[in-house]
């Protein structure tokens, strides 16, 4: 046989066995758990950051400033804390999906996409841990 049948026949054998498996095991799912647990450190630090970042704005006023400047500034400082306010609840939304996802690792359903009921792929796990849908899935739905 020669080497390229060999290597579609066992990406075949790779496709029939990801069809039949319906969950990850325990070993898989500690590698997961250990992506999430480092995403979700590094998430609330930045989180951390931002809402530090929204203190100083509020501590740092333009009372020094007259007229039209201090207009400008304040425009600014405006637009600048609505945007960090966005950013800080949409880190807050991330760190709480990854949550969401250790518990699903801990009942057992991690993994699996809510719509279809397969396997979601290692590598989209690894790239977006806290997905509930396969590629296909989002796909479909959208």
């Amino acid at each position: 046989m020669n080497v390229l049948k060999w290597k579609k026949q066992k990406e075949k054998f790779k496709l029939f066995i990801m069809k039949k498996k319906v969950k990850y095991t325990k070993k898989e799912l500690i590698e997961f758990e250990k992506i999430i647990l480092k995403k979700i450190d590094v998430a609330t630090n930045e989180l951390n950051y931002i809402r530090e970042s929204l203190l100083r704005k509020n501590l740092s006023g333009t009372d020094s400033t007259q007229g039209a400047l201090k207009t400008l500034e304040d425009g600014a400082d405006t637009l600048e804390k609505e945007n960090l306010s966005q950013l800080a609840a949409r880190q807050q939304t991330f760190i709480n999906n990854l949550q969401k996802a250790l518990i699903r690792i801990k009942n057992g359903t991690y993994g699996i996409c809510k719509d279809s009921g397969k396997l979601i792929s290692k590598a989209r796990l690894k790239a977006v841990p806290h997905a509930t849908q396969s590629i296909e899935s989002k796909l479909n739905r959208q």
